[in-house]
């Protein structure tokens, strides 16, 4: 008789679905609400969003046990930051250091798939997307989690951001006005939860401009 046992792991994936779009003066973070394992929804109202700096916010999906524990490292690390430097960190600096840390944990890794999304020091949009290992990409959009195969290809065929081997390089900003590119993301994610199981419930929304950081909600399929 074969010995059976059980294959315990450390991690989980949690599902849901994450999207920023950067623009010209602005930034649109969002993600939906649900929380699942397997074919059990946990909370429908959970927020993958976190902010880590006044303009700067980060989203979140994979195993949220880890991504909470990421954004705990982080606020602590930022805490330090402006104890030292008496300003907030910028969100390209944010980027660095979520790299940083990510990569640090490389042998028994966060699995949290993020997108950061800010203004840079400029005021201009800035977006930049990551594996669980701390590779990272300043793009124009980006989505991560279970609804980013399909979320992916509708943005590349609403936005098609220029190839990044053109020289003088292109600005990855996206052309969309701040309503269009909120519009756009609605419409993904209306899209991405009629097909995939893991996204749907609740959508949240951030704007982040010159003017601060906007929340928004809308309902999205709950079955």
């Amino acid at each position: 008789m074969t010995k059976q046992q059980a294959n315990w792991s450390p991690y989980d994936n949690n599902g849901g679905s994450c999207v920023a779009i950067a623009g010209a003066d602005y930034c649109v973070v969002a993600a939906d609400t649900r929380m699942s394992t397997g074919y059990n929804i946990l909370t429908r109202d959970y927020s993958k969003l976190c902010k880590l700096a006044d303009k700067c916010v980060m989203a979140s999906s994979g195993f949220q046990a880890d991504v909470k524990a990421l954004q705990k490292h982080l606020a602590a690390r930022h805490l330090i930051y402006q104890h030292q430097h008496n300003k907030q960190m910028s969100c390209p600096a944010m980027a660095q250091l979520l790299s940083n840390t990510l990569y640090y944990k490389r042998f028994f890794p966060y699995y949290s798939f993020n997108v950061l999304g800010g203004l840079d020091n400029e005021g201009k949009g800035c977006v930049f997307t990551y594996d669980a290992v701390g590779s990272y990409e300043k793009v124009g959009y980006s989505s991560q989690g279970s609804g980013s195969t399909l979320i992916m290809p509708f943005l590349d065929n609403q936005l098609k951001s220029p190839s990044p081997l053109l020289l003088p390089a292109q600005d990855a900003v996206t052309p969309l006005v701040e309503a269009e590119a909120v519009d756009l993301v609605k419409t993904v994610f209306a899209s991405a939860s009629e097909r995939d199981i893991y996204t749907g419930d609740k959508l949240e929304i951030v704007v982040i401009n010159a003017d601060g950081i906007h929340r928004e909600y809308m309902d999205l399929r709950k079955d």
